[in-house]
C-alpha cells in the first residue's frame, strides 16, 4: 500500500486486518457459542433427535474453534498464517452446517403433512446438499468464490420458495396447526439471518478482490476497515440463529418419528407405514419433485395419508 502522512486512527501498520482486532469479543462469542452447543447436545439427547438436529451442536463447536483462532489473531495480527487460517474459517461461501440444519428441518416439516409436500421429504437434504456441492465444483475462471456467494443466495431463495409453497398449501387445506406454524416461522427467521450474513460476506469479498498492492489505505472500503460489521453480521447474526434454534427447538413442536403425520382434519396425528417412493434412489435424486411421475402418471409415491388401512391413531 502507498504511504500517506495522514493515516486513519484505527489503522495499524503491519496488521493483515488493517486494524488491531478486538481481543475481548472472540472470547465472549466462543463462550456463548459453547453454551449454545452444550444446550443443543442436551436437547438432542432429551428429544432423541440426533438425525434431525445433530448438526446443531457440531455447528456451534465449529464457531467456537473459529473464534479461538480469531483470538489468537488478535494478539498476532501481523502473522500471515493466523490471518489466513481465520479468513478460511469465516470467509466461506456459506454456512453449510446451519444451512444443513435447515435442510433437515424442512425435510421433517414436509413429512408432517406429506400431502402438501412439493417434493419427496427424504430428498430435501440430498437435493440441496447436491446443489451446494455443484456450486463448490463450478469454476468460472474469474472469481469462482464470487459466483459461489451469488449462487448460494439463489439456492437459499429457492429453498424459501419451496417452504413458502408448502406453507401456503397447508393454510389452504386447513392443516396448519400452531406447532407447524411456529416451526415454519422459525425456519424463515433462520434463513433470513443466514442470507443476510451471506449478502454481507458477498459484499465484503467483492470489495476485497478490488484491492491491489498499490491501494491507498484511505480508499479501502469501510466494510474491510471497520470490525463492527463482522461482529454484527457474522458473529451476532449467527449467534441469534443458534439461540433461536435453542429456544424453539423443532423437536418440541414436531414428532421425532417421521412416520407420524398430521391427518387431513388438521388435528389428529397418525402413525403410518412411512413415505415410500418406489422409484430407484438415483432417479429420485435427479427428479426430487417427481415431475416425470406427474406427467406420465407412473411411479408416483403411494398416498398413504388417503388410505385408512394400516394407520394407527396416536393418543
Amino acid at each position: 500500500m502507498s504511504g500517506n502522512s495522514t493515516l486513519p486512527d484505527d489503522y495499524v501498520d503491519g496488521s493483515y486486518w488493517y486494524h488491531a482486532p478486538n481481543k475481548g469479543a472472540p472470547i465472549a462469542f466462543a463462550i456463548l457459542f459453547g453454551i449454545s452447543g452444550i444446550i443443543h447436545a442436551y436437547q438432542c439427547f432429551k428429544y432423541r433427535c440426533w438425525k434431525v438436529s445433530g448438526v446443531l451442536p457440531w455447528a456451534a463447536t465449529l464457531f467456537v474453534g473459529a473464534f479461538v483462532v480469531r483470538e489468537v489473531g488478535a494478539y498476532n495480527y501481523d502473522n500471515r498464517g493466523v490471518f489466513i487460517a481465520s479468513t478460511v474459517i469465516f470467509l466461506t461461501p456459506r454456512n453449510p452446517v446451519y444451512e444443513g440444519a435447515n435442510y433437515f428441518l424442512l425435510g421433517r416439516i414436509l413429512y408432517y403433512v406429506p400431502d402438501n409436500s412439493p417434493l419427496h421429504p427424504g430428498r430435501v437434504v440430498s437435493t440441496f446438499v447436491g446443489i451446494d456441492v455443484v456450486q463448490d465444483e463450478i469454476d468460472l475462471r474469474k472469481s469462482p468464490l464470487k459466483a459461489a456467494f451469488l449462487l448460494q443466495i439463489v439456492s437459499m431463495c429457492t429453498f424459501v420458495a419451496i417452504t413458502a409453497r408448502y406453507h401456503y398449501r397447508c393454510y389452504k387445506t386447513g392443516t396448519l396447526p400452531n406447532n407447524l406454524r411456529t416451526v415454519l416461522i422459525v425456519l424463515y427467521i433462520s434463513c433470513t439471518l443466514i442470507t443476510v450474513r451471506t449478502i454481507y460476506r458477498t459484499a465484503e469479498y467483492f470489495e476485497a478482490t478490488s484491492l491491489n498492492v498499490y491501494a491507498d489505505v484511505l480508499h479501502i472500503s469501510t466494510l474491510l476497515k471497520r470490525e463492527f460489521y463482522f461482529w454484527v453480521f457474522e458473529a451476532m447474526f449467527m449467534f441469534l440463529n443458534t439461540v433461536l434454534l435453542n429456544a424453539f427447538h423443532p423437536s418440541r413442536f414436531l414428532p421425532v418419528n417421521n412416520k407420524i403425520y398430521l391427518a387431513q382434519d388438521g388435528v389428529t396425528e397418525i402413525e403410518s407405514p412411512g413415505y415410500e417412493d418406489k422409484r430407484h434412489f438415483v432417479w429420485t435424486l435427479f427428479d426430487p419433485f417427481g415431475v416425470v411421475g406427474i406427467i406420465t402418471k407412473r411411479g408416483e409415491p403411494e398416498k398413504f395419508w388417503e388410505n385408512g388401512k394400516e394407520q394407527k391413531v396416536k393418543a
